[in-house]
């Protein structure tokens, strides 16, 4: 089976969660501390998407078909 993500964003990853381990990570437009651990996930993924890494597109949000009236 294929590997969903390749090596190149597992390492991206992983020094994403290094960094916010450090206390030295920091999002990208506020330049503020991330605390989470799915938002640096999410900067490491994005960093590797940037250089051409394996990555899966992120996830589209779903479309109402209906809607009330």
């Amino acid at each position: 089976m294929a590997r969903k993500y390749s090596k190149k964003a597992s390492a991206k990853v992983g020094r994403a969660m290094r960094e916010r381990k450090a206390g030295t990570l920091k999002s990208g437009r506020s330049g503020r501390k991330v605390k989470s651990r799915k938002q640096a996930i999410a900067i490491g993924l994005s960093e590797a998407r940037a250089e051409g890494a394996k990555v899966p597109r992120k996830a589209s949000k779903k479309k109402k078909s209906c809607r009330k009236r």
